[in-house]
């Protein structure tokens, strides 16, 4: 069995699950089910890439079913540190493209953290 490690840490109101290892068919459901425990209760979530060894399809089709179950319910979800070498299957998916990525995990913080004085985002129109 490939082994993996997971850790998550709150910052800045955004939860942080950092990946050591190699991401593969063998754990991507004990990967799904970590993000899953993880992101209960947040809108926010950094995925921390930069220690991943491995990445195939199937621990990238975990990594978009919990993009888009984020972005859908108006959350943000970003990647930080994935490596060209180690996670191909971004790029030539062309995911890469797609998905908000970050060179460092405090640079995909930055983006995540709401402006100063910014409410609510509503597709309401303007208020009269």
């Amino acid at each position: 069995m490939t082994e993996i490690q997971l850790s998550t840490q709150t910052r800045d109101a955004t939860v942080v699950v950092a990946v050591r290892g190699e991401l593969d068919v063998v754990n991507s459901q004990q990967f799904d089910d970590y993000l899953t425990e993880a992101s209960a209760g947040t809108d926010r979530v950094v995925l921390d890439l930069s220690a991943v060894d491995f990445m195939d399809t199937s621990a990238l089709a975990v990594v978009v079913s919990h993009w888009r179950r984020l972005v859908e319910a108006g959350g943000t979800f970003g990647l930080a540190g994935a490596r060209y070498r180690y996670t191909k299957a971004l790029w030539i998916t062309g995911l890469a493209d797609r998905l908000p990525m970050y060179d460092s995990v405090d640079d995909a913080l930055a983006a995540a953290r709401p402006e100063p004085g910014a409410g609510p985002q509503t597709d309401a129109g303007p208020h009269l």
